[in-house]
């Protein structure tokens, strides 16, 4: 155990206490202050943090993470902006080496937070292939495999929406 000689506290006292009766009054360092604290007490700002809860989410919560948007019809069409992808979407790329390129979802990985779409691959060099890993946010979905529980989802996300754009006419 290291044993603190006090020289280093006495040091950052005064230094603290310099700093302090410096700048104390000067407007900028007031509004910096104000402009740093924290609106939101209950969500922590720490990158660290951030990055822990990001990488060990669960997989319910990594579902939402890898949402996608919508194209613009569909958009139109359900009232919806982006919606958590999952196979046998239709999505095209928008980013990256493979832009441009369209297929159904063969494979949604949320361990590695990639989803794999049929007809993009790369080689190996012993000539197997292996499906390119494309993060969702990098895509486009163009065609929705709707079933109950995905129409129960757009209509309760549309329904907020309107509920919304409601309040927002009311002000």
């Amino acid at each position: 155990m290291m044993v603190d000689s006090g020289a280093s506290r006495s040091w950052h006292r005064t230094h603290i206490t310099k700093i302090s009766t410096s700048n104390w009054l000067d407007p900028r360092k007031i509004i910096a202050a104000a402009a740093m604290t924290k609106i939101n007490t209950s969500i922590n700002s720490s990158r660290r943090k951030a990055r822990k809860a990001h990488f060990s989410a669960p997989s319910g919560v990594r579902r939402t993470i890898m949402s996608a948007p919508l194209s613009k019809e569909l958009r139109d069409k359900h009232n919806v902006r982006a919606i958590p992808i999952r196979k046998d979407d239709e999505v095209s790329i928008v980013r990256g080496t493979n832009k441009g390129r369209a297929g159904k979802v063969t494979s949604v990985y949320r361990l590695k937070y990639v989803i794999h779409i049929e007809r993009i691959a790369r080689e190996k060099s012993n000539g197997q292939s292996v499906p390119l890993g494309i993060h969702p946010s990098k895509v486009m979905i163009t065609k929705l495999k709707v079933d109950k529980d995905r129409e129960s989802l757009l209509e309760r996300i549309a329904k907020g929406r309107a509920a919304k754009a409601e309040r927002k006419k009311a002000e």
